[in-house]
């Protein structure tokens, strides 16, 4: 049985998101009926930020509930604080639920202690904040979702769907997934992480405090660009700039400098002709296997496939 948690003001797509995943798998597997319920704090309608209302159940029906999946949205901050909720969250943990959460839902996860010493994401957008409250989290902001143990986190609303297309994987296997993924016209894994869609945008705003640094090293993505180089661009010393720039932006400045060379990398591969190991010279990775893997960790494809697919779309 599914449980998603729901609260005022959540976002409608990250409880309906993975809602319709679970309903189409069921369906695709066999099962007459799909088996979730939506739950929160009191029982009835609960409005979304949207204003949309789904009609809940209270906490007193989970009892059956093997998967949790917490919701995000405007009002998180509020179901985060609220002690009923945490310890309901808490108590499903202890009794080995398999518990997730969707974009923001994040916050409600961490607040209830689940997320300490894991490996977790939330919505690229919130990445300083999260980073900031929750130092005790291993924090990955390019990931569409991640699983450690028996927690599940993913990014930002839409990658909901992509959570519960995994949890469907890991629940019925890969034919009902795909088959789950086709019925709703959407790939059955999702390629690259994150920062697809963020294109760095936090880090490269004008305002920022490392805007302009991050633009200079853009331009010279073929110089080594080290965090010794990077601090004596900036003007500081090298432990005290690694502080900083994680401060900042929520990565290390080696995952920032790995992020552009891949953005600059994608860019040249899907527009052009050129080798791929000239790209690979070109946007500072040197060797064309290197260029592969850091390829593969973000999008999920090795650069020719990447090519390929720009070619055939």
């Amino acid at each position: 049985m599914i449980g998603v948690l729901i609260f005022p003001d959540f976002q409608l797509l990250d409880a309906a998101g993975p809602i319709s995943v679970f309903e189409i798998a069921a369906r695709a597997s066999g099962k007459t009926t799909p088996g979730i319920r939506v739950l929160a704090l009191k029982a009835g309608p609960v409005r979304s930020s949207s204003g949309v209302e789904i009609v809940a159940r209270d906490f007193k029906s989970a009892n059956v509930i093997t998967t949790l999946v917490v919701a995000g949205g405007a009002g998180v901050t509020d179901a985060a604080r609220c002690s009923v909720t945490r310890a309901f969250v808490q108590r499903l943990a202890r009794r080995g639920v398999r518990v997730a959460s969707v974009c923001s839902g994040a916050y409600v996860l961490a607040e209830a202690g689940l997320l300490d010493g894991r490996r977790a994401t939330t919505h690229w957008g919130r990445t300083r904040d999260f980073v900031a409250r929750y130092p005790k989290v291993k924090f990955e902001p390019d990931q569409i979702f991640t699983r450690d143990g028996n927690v599940w986190t993913s990014a930002g609303i839409s990658a909901g769907i992509d959570l519960a297309l995994a949890m469907v994987t890991e629940d019925h296997g890969e034919d009902i997934a795909q088959q789950t993924a086709r019925q709703l016209v959407l790939y059955h894994r999702r390629s690259g992480g994150q920062s697809q869609f963020s294109s760095l945008l936090e880090l490269k705003t004008p305002n920022g405090r490392f805007g302009a640094l991050l633009s200079w090293a853009r331009e010279n993505l073929d110089a080594p660009l080290t965090v010794e180089d990077l601090a004596d661009r900036a003007g500081m010393s090298a432990r005290h700039f690694a502080r900083a720039f994680a401060a900042e932006t929520g990565t290390t400045p080696s995952k920032a400098i790995e992020r552009l060379r891949i953005e600059v990398a994608r860019e040249r591969v899907q527009s052009s002709r050129e080798a791929i190991e000239l790209v690979a010279e070109a946007t500072g990775f040197r060797d064309p296997e290197r260029m592969r893997r850091a390829f593969i960790r973000a999008f999920g494809q090795p650069p020719q496939a990447l090519r390929r697919a720009a070619r055939a779309g």
